[in-house]
């Protein structure tokens, strides 16, 4: 089904990427650089929130279908990629961990996609290696988009940083873990 509730919130959040990029290409005389990271962090997270919410609406609702499966990870990659792009942008994250964060999902999701072509989807299925560098840059990327001091004692910027730094590691031992669960059926399939 194309079109239900949780589909429907999938949908919101992929909509809600160019509004989300726009805030920082707003006038500052519209909107102060503090206000502009403030509805930046606020459209992350309720993208993140609602990630969490569609797919547990799809199984309490009983409204999971094929297309929710692919859209789903669609806009979270989106999402997660416009949010680097943006920090990348604004000198918060050195472009190599986005690079490195980014690869790593295009590589997977091309991996992904051979695999179920060849019948071996399973082997790839999601590790908890992977929902460990999934939440490292999901509470990574707010903090970094908040950016300025709570107060003297709490700074976002620097723990981002290193927690963007951690899902970096992540990400590239979950790619390997990736590989090294397909590499004998790629063998087998050559």
């Amino acid at each position: 089904m194309l079109i239900n509730l949780p589909n429907s919130l999938t949908w919101l959040r992929i909509m809600a990427i160019p509004l989300f990029v726009g805030i920082f290409y707003l006038p500052t005389e519209w909107m102060s650089v503090t206000t502009q990271n403030l509805v930046a962090t606020i459209i992350f997270a309720v993208a993140a929130i609602t990630d969490w919410l569609d797919g547990y609406l799809a199984r309490a609702l009983n409204q999971t279908s094929a297309f929710g499966a692919f859209l789903d990870p669609v806009a979270d990659k989106l999402m997660v990629t416009a949010a680097l792009i943006v920090l990348v942008y604004l000198g918060r994250v050195d472009m190599s961990i986005a690079l490195i964060i980014i690869g790593r999902e295009i590589t997977i999701s091309a991996l992904r996609e051979w695999m179920a072509k060849i019948g071996r989807s399973k082997s790839v299925a999601v590790s908890l290696l992977g929902k460990f560098k999934t939440a490292a840059q999901m509470i990574a990327i707010p903090l970094l988009l908040y950016h300025d001091k709570v107060n003297d004692s709490f700074e976002p910027q620097v723990i981002g940083t290193w927690l963007i730094y951690i899902a970096a590691v992540l990400t590239l031992w979950s790619m390997a873990y990736y590989l090294k669960a397909a590499v004998p059926h790629a063998i087998e399939h050559r």
